[in-house]
């Protein structure tokens, strides 16, 4: 027995590059998605050339429009409720002032139980169907974060934030380094594919997660490597930051390189964590890791996590909000990386990834001379769902409709959202066809709010969750 889903459909089909995402752009405005039993996608196609089934169960939502679930691939849990919080500065002083001290409250567990909640009921009504999320430093908390993602049925990603040193703001997160690996290894333990046992069917997944280079030693990275190489064909994940603040002199990077003795901050994750970039262990580089910004990257760090499979998560609402600069868009492609969209809530007060979406749109147009670029429509929408899929290496699995892939989509009424349904139906088209698609795309994902998002779905299965009251 199967499930049709009827609506307007949308999908980058196949495996294409960023690059090449127009092309494999699929629209169909009668379209039909069916699904069986499992979740698992049989047919994407015209409504009226469906296989005949008999037994079929169909939802037709009319006008509304199907595109696969959004992938955020960078957001913090403990920064649920630290949307637009004032630190009067960049970076390091964001969080001194705000973001150690609100991650400091997830120590009270009934209090890690609730932000829990919230934060995958958040997920629910953006639409963000799987994420990598930089988790608490709390093993209660992260237990908290599983637990209610796991009753929800969303895809996760996520380790708890390590930090061994740091100022007296983030004293009541750091651990010894020996509780720096043991509550890792036991979080994986406990959590890594804990709902079906294998990390290939699996929508919980753990990560080696350290906050950043400066909240880390030599002796962390060096324990941090000789894990995952323990752990690493287990399908365990890397997450972490990466040249997010060039603030000159006592920004982030500088400091990076300033206590580390080392040429690139890349190097501080590549195993090359001793003075003049010497190797000092194992490195945490791989088709499993997710670097956040990657805003400033020299040459020669970008052929590096090219060359590693390293994925970059790129974040232009946190990189507005922190005055970071903006990631080099056609730069950053050229180097054979997968770009993928995060929204990195709290510092991005953005939870929408179509959000995301449209300040990449608006950051990179503006980039200086011939690095400006319109970002096509069909590219956007790789951006936040199928980039994000393989950046995760579950490309098999998810991020767009192909026959075979798990069905994870929204359903968006854009009568739910006046301004979005007027721009959709009153908006001048081209008499092209092709362009006038690019244009619809580019309507629906620009003026998309999440009232719009009528239903959410992973593996086939409706998601639904509340907030705390």
């Amino acid at each position: 027995m199967s499930t049709t889903h009827l609506g307007q459909i949308f999908h980058i089909a196949g495996r294409p590059r960023a690059s090449a995402a127009d092309d494999a752009l699929v629209w169909l405005p009668d379209g039909a998605l069916v699904i069986d039993d499992d979740g698992t996608i049989t047919y994407c196609g015209p409504r009226d050339n469906r296989p005949v089934d008999a037994t079929e169960t169909i939802r037709d939502h009319g006008d509304a429009y199907l595109i696969p679930g959004f992938v955020d691939t960078h957001i913090h849990f403990p920064q649920t409720y630290s949307v637009d919080a004032y630190g009067g500065g960049q970076l390091l002083e964001w969080l001194d002032s705000c973001i150690f001290p609100a991650e400091a409250r997830l120590a009270e567990p009934d209090f890690a139980t609730r932000i829990a909640r919230d934060f995958c009921a958040r997920r629910v009504a953006a639409g963000t169907t799987a994420a990598t999320v930089f988790g608490s430093a709390f093993p209660h908390a992260q237990d908290a974060l599983f637990a209610e993602t796991r009753r929800a049925g969303l895809r996760l990603v996520s380790g708890r934030g390590i930090q061994t040193v740091g100022g007296p703001s983030a004293e009541p997160l750091l651990t010894s380094e020996r509780d720096a690996i043991e509550l890792t290894a036991a979080e994986i333990e406990r959590w890594h594919a804990a709902d079906t046992g294998a990390p290939d069917t699996a929508l919980l997944h753990s990560a080696i997660v350290p906050r950043f280079a400066l909240s880390v030693t030599t002796e962390t990275l060096a324990n941090l490597g000789e894990l995952y190489a323990d752990v690493r064909d287990r399908g365990v994940y890397v997450h972490t930051h990466l040249n997010e603040n060039n603030r000159p002199g006592d920004g982030e990077i500088d400091s990076v390189k300033k206590l580390f003795g080392v040429e690139s901050y890349l190097d501080t994750y590549d195993g090359r964590f001793l003075p003049g970039s010497r190797v000092g262990g194992a490195g945490l580089l791989g088709r499993r890791t997710i670097m956040a910004h990657a805003v400033h990257c020299t040459d020669t760090e970008l052929a590096r996590m090219a060359e590693t499979g390293t994925s970059i998560a790129h974040c232009p609402v946190s990189q507005l909000f922190l005055g970071s600069g903006t990631m080099p868009w056609q730069r950053t492609l050229a180097a054979g990386i997968t770009v993928a969209a995060g929204s990195d809530v709290g510092a991005g007060d953005e939870w929408l990834i179509s959000r995301v979406l449209s300040d990449a749109f608006k950051v990179h147009l503006s980039e200086p001379g011939d690095a400006g670029v319109a970002i096509h429509p069909a590219e956007m929408l790789f951006t936040g769902t199928l980039a994000g899929a393989r950046a995760l290496d579950m490309e098999d699995r998810f991020g767009n409709f192909d026959d075979g892939k798990e069905a994870d989509f929204l359903v968006i009424e854009p009568d739910r959202w006046p301004p979005l349904e007027a721009i959709l139906t009153q908006g001048i088209r081209a008499d092209d066809d092709r362009t006038a698609r690019d244009q619809t795309l580019f309507a629906l994902l620009m003026g998309l709010r999440e009232p719009a998002i009528a239903e959410v779905y992973v593996r086939g299965r409706r998601v639904q969750v509340s907030a705390t009251a």
